[in-house]
């Protein structure tokens, strides 16, 4: 069952979701950085970021999942916070809800790692590259990796030398961001950095295709496998 926290972020109130296993632990950890579609109004308003703490749970993991547009008020337009979005202050709510999670009793921090979809993707690399603790990254997804957000921000592509853990990558061929192409220049990235990863590309899917909440997104052969797919991935690196 998950439960709503708040953690003070330079003077703003974040909320955090967090949800772990049943028994005494201790468990391995998992940040989830929040995807963009619904859970921008706040975390609980959103059956997506519950379901994916729950099915973590599920699975053995402790999660924490940061609500990183506290820095505008719920009401203002999605597409503010989407323009207005900095990279240093995800990277500071990123690094309240690790510390959260690593500081729990119920969880061993020398075994997280950080996933994220959509917005979520591309946030959950940019903070491997600011955190080498992490022993796994998986980005579904992600867009916009390839742009730095907020002035003088380093697009997180440029920034894969930082990345001390492998990566997985798992995203729709029928996604314009990131599109096929994008998917290759991030391999590349990674391939020079000698970061090891592994990428899952789907045929028929788009952006957001583990989404159920959005029916035109959602591909439930494609979303199954996906979730088979980086479950094995974490318990590989984090058990």
């Amino acid at each position: 069952m998950y439960e709503i926290r708040a953690v003070d972020i330079q003077g703003s109130s974040m909320e955090v979701l967090s949800c772990m296993p049943e028994g005494p632990g201790p468990f391995p950890g998992v940040v989830v950085a929040q995807h963009l579609p619904i859970a921008h109004a706040g975390l609980e308003k959103d059956p997506f970021t519950i379901d994916v703490a729950e099915r973590l749970a599920k699975a053995g993991y402790a999660s924490v999942t940061p609500h990183v547009f506290h820095w505008w008020d719920a009401e203002e337009d999605i597409a503010v916070k989407r323009e207005g979005f900095r990279d240093d202050r995800a990277v500071a709510d990123m690094n309240a809800a690790y510390d959260m999670l690593a500081r729990s009793d119920k969880v061993d921090s020398t075994r997280i790692g950080v996933i994220g979809h959509c917005w979520g993707g591309r946030i959950s690399w940019l903070h491997a590259c600011h955190n080498a603790d992490y022993k796994a990254l998986v980005t579904l997804y992600g867009g916009r990796i390839k742009l730095g957000m907020g002035d003088g921000a380093i697009a997180p592509i440029n920034l894969c030398s930082r990345i001390a853990c492998p990566v997985m990558g798992i995203f729709g061929n029928d996604d314009a961001n990131p599109s096929p192409a994008d998917v290759d220049d991030l391999g590349a990235a990674l391939a020079k950095a000698s970061v090891p990863h592994t990428f899952h590309s789907y045929d028929g899917a788009g952006h957001g295709f583990q989404d159920f909440v959005n029916p035109d997104r959602f591909r439930e052969e494609a979303a199954a496998d996906a979730w088979q797919k980086l479950l094995a991935f974490l318990d590989d690196n984090l058990k």
